[in-house]
């Protein structure tokens, strides 16, 4: 009996011992499960920087789509911007604008008048629903009982928005007729009372620097000249045609000497007024007969400096008559059309793109007065979309003597840039015909000094203290 129970006690002893074992290997292998070998950190590292790069992915998405619907909400803003313009554009086209243009002369006279009427054709052409109503020959002889009042009148009552005045002698009627019309724009050609700043507001001045037009006609007749003697039929006298006149005078006296290589003092430059912008019978001199005294008294080419074309038809009929004369007709691009043999080219107004640039903006309500006085443009001065002034070649020059022209005016285009070795010929010494100075040696016109012709323009508070213009000395012709 005692044998057997010692028997299993240690059966249950062992058991225990073999329970206890158990307990303690389940204890170490819990122990090793907490403890991660290095594969296991490696692969749990790795998890990391994966879930990280996966939430910069994520960021970068975000910030992606967010920019995605700002480019898409700016896009759709230029859109209605650009839709909205057009929409305007759109209205001001159905509206339109209508604008009046006041021609001193008849709109065919191949000269002044025609050329701004151009310009006006050239607006309608490019200012969508645009609309011109032109008078023409709005002067004493032709229409002695119509003031510029009863104009305007008449063309506000059609829808006129705009009246551009093309000649100095509406300068006056202008800014009275204007402060009667204050929402309407108002463009006085020539003029400067704005200037001055003596305009009313709605009143704006354009002029082109035609200076540089008649420096060339003077050049060209200088290389063709051979009797030395050079005509001029001129208008009347004011500041604009006696700078012109002066303008034409120092480009023949510099090609003359520079070109021709003989003495300046020897061309005769004579210049004969008429009175007027055209002929008026029993008014004006007649300048078919004034052109004709010249060509009479030795000169064998005739500038015009009037708006009609009277010097080169009668250079033509001479030339028919075997004499060797030659003509420069005024204003017109087309007007060496009279008598294309005799031609040696014409300076001529292009207003249509000062008149264009002007409309839109009023159109645009962006305009403000200005006093402008458009140059030519030096790349190309017979660009008819850049350019105020230009000058068309005739067939009357010879090869040689266009190829010294294209020099002539590449010399003025760079001193107008300022460019060193560029030709200025507003610089002193220069006098007027009275003796008195206009430029010291050396000293430099201003653009005021060549507007007005006069010496003491710098500094004037008004045009009535401003000497009256004077040619200058060397031309035969009077100044006042």
């Amino acid at each position: 009996m005692f044998k057997k129970r010692t028997l299993i006690g240690l059966v249950l002893i062992l058991a225990l011992v073999l329970v206890l074992a158990l307990a303690a290997c389940g204890g170490d292998d819990d122990d090793e499960d907490k403890t991660p070998t290095p594969e296991a950190a490696a692969e749990e590292e790795a998890a990391a920087e994966e879930e990280a790069v996966t939430e910069e992915a994520a960021a970068e998405e975000e910030a992606e789509a967010e920019e995605e619907v700002a480019a898409e909400e700016e896009a759709a803003e230029e859109e209605a911007e650009v839709a909205e313009g057009e929409a305007e554009e759109e209205v001001a086209a159905e509206e339109g604008l209508t604008f009046g243009v006041v021609l001193v002369g008849p709109k065919d006279d191949h000269g002044w008048s025609q050329a701004h009427y151009d310009a006006g054709l050239y607006v309608e052409e490019n200012l969508p629903g645009s609309k011109m109503i032109a008078l023409e020959s709005m002067n004493s002889a032709d229409r002695p009982e119509t003031t510029l009042e009863q104009v305007a009148e008449d063309m506000v009552s059609q829808g006129a928005k705009v009246i551009i005045t093309t000649s100095a002698d509406f300068e006056v009627d202008t800014a009275v007729v204007a402060a009667l019309y204050p929402d309407v724009t108002f463009i006085h050609i020539s003029g400067d009372d704005v200037y001055w700043g003596i305009a009313p507001a709605n009143v704006g001045n354009i002029m082109g620097q035609m200076e540089y037009g008649k420096m060339i006609a003077g050049c060209a007749a200088a290389l063709k000249t051979e009797t030395g003697s050079i005509g001029y039929v001129g208008p009347l006298i004011d500041p604009e045609t006696t700078r012109l006149v002066n303008s034409v005078y120092l480009g023949a006296r510099y090609c003359y000497e520079t070109y021709r290589e003989m003495d300046p003092a020897e061309l005769k430059f004579t210049v004969t007024w008429i009175g007027f912008w055209f002929n008026i019978p029993g008014v004006t001199l007649d300048p078919t007969e004034v052109s004709n005294a010249m060509l009479d008294d030795g000169a064998d080419v005739l500038i015009s400096g009037i708006d009609t074309t009277e010097a080169i038809v009668v250079a033509s009929q001479r030339a028919a008559e075997g004499e060797a004369v030659w003509a420069i007709p005024y204003d017109y691009k087309g007007a060496c059309e009279e008598a294309q043999d005799i031609c040696l080219g014409v300076p001529y107004f292009n207003w249509g793109p000062a008149y264009l640039g002007a409309l839109q903006a009023i159109q645009d309500g962006t305009w403000k007065p200005a006093w402008d006085w458009n140059p030519p443009d030096w790349d190309d001065i017979n660009n008819p979309e850049t350019t105020a002034v230009g000058y068309i070649y005739g067939d009357g020059l010879t090869d040689e003597n266009k190829t010294t022209l294209d020099e002539f005016i590449a010399a003025l285009a760079a001193g107008a840039k300022g460019e060193e070795g560029g030709l200025n010929l507003f610089v002193g010494p220069l006098n007027f015909q009275d003796g008195s100075v206009f430029l010291e040696d050396g000293q430099v016109a201003t653009p005021a000094e060549i507007w007005f012709m006069a010496n003491n323009v710098e500094g004037a508070e008004d045009p009535e203290t401003v000497n009256p213009p004077q040619l200058l000395e060397g031309v035969e012709g009077a100044s006042e």
